[in-house]
């Protein structure tokens, strides 16, 4: 696939050039995902990736980000992933997306995920969804946020969080997979992140919403600032950060690698009535926005 630069100076800025367009089904990036995720189940369709697959990923993604395209495109096929531009129907921004060759609908065995990254603003932060169907609806949920302000990158994890054999595919909880190879590349970068998560509403009874940052403490102002978002829009928060909360995301890997980094991270759980219609989605993507419009303009 011929890719092409978008002018000078795409790569000291952080941004990427954009890949030729390329035809894609679908007429909004929401729908694009919702496709992808829909054959999800909790058994089977995750492999581990080797080290070899794992850091060749990486690499791709790193050059994708440094504005090197055509370094990104062959080190994706050499694992036979592609990289096209994607155009979202609302508000027409471009993607890079980077996705699993194997299978024009996504659904493959291995299970590795895909990462969009914004090619019309440098990249300024990410949010994360490790949990795709398993947490219901946070897939739709890092749609609405990535749509919310320029510069960002949608991290998706590519398999339900029990299709692996011994929580293989629960990437939140794991170093050895494609999604926390990228992660860590964003932390490498000092770039912010937001981790989507989802909890049944028994699971923590009162609460809306749970904020957390983590393992380290390099994002304190933001999730102070996330909290005040949400609690303008009438949402009971617990702060992990300043209180003890269920569900706090201590022992989540990039949450960890993100500390290591002094790289700001937070861990957001949502409870599954506000994840459950497009209003609820939306009150919660607003909130996520005022953190991360602010960090797009850094």
């Amino acid at each position: 696939m011929a890719l092409w630069a978008t002018g000078p100076g795409d790569a000291s800025q952080g941004r990427p050039a954009a890949p030729a367009p390329r035809p894609s089904s679908g007429t909004g990036l929401e729908q694009r995902i919702a496709r992808f995720t829909s054959g999800f189940g909790g058994r089977g369709g995750y492999r581990t990736p080797t080290d070899g697959e794992r850091q060749a990923f990486t690499r791709a993604f790193a050059h994708l980000l440094d504005g090197d395209t055509e370094a990104a495109r062959a080190g994706l096929a050499e694992i036979d992933f592609t990289l096209r531009t994607v155009t979202d129907a609302a508000g027409g921004r471009r993607y890079a997306e980077v996705a699993d060759g194997a299978s024009e609908s996504g659904h493959t065995a291995r299970g590795w995920g895909r990462v969009y990254v914004d090619l019309d603003r440098p990249v300024r932060w990410s949010v994360q969804v490790p949990h795709p169907v398993a947490d219901a609806r946070t897939e739709l949920l890092g749609v609405r946020v990535l749509r919310g302000a320029p510069g960002g990158v949608l991290v998706l994890a590519g398999a339900h969080r029990d299709a692996g054999e011994d929580g293989a595919a629960d990437v939140a909880h794991r170093e050895d997979s494609v999604f926390h190879g990228v992660v860590e590349e964003l932390a490498r970068r000092k770039l912010p992140g937001v981790q989507l998560h989802g909890f049944a509403d028994e699971s923590f009874r009162g609460r809306d919403a749970v904020v957390s940052t983590g393992a380290g403490d390099s994002a304190l102002a933001d999730a102070e600032r996330l909290t005040a978002a949400l609690r303008r829009d009438g949402l009971d928060v617990c702060t992990a950060y300043s209180a003890r909360c269920k569900l706090a995301g201590r022992e989540n890997e990039q949450g960890r690698t993100a500390a290591d980094r002094r790289s700001g991270f937070l861990h957001v759980e949502l409870n599954k009535t506000l994840r459950g219609d497009d209003e609820g989605l939306e009150r919660a993507a607003a909130a996520i926005t005022t953190l991360t419009d602010r960090w797009s303009r850094r």
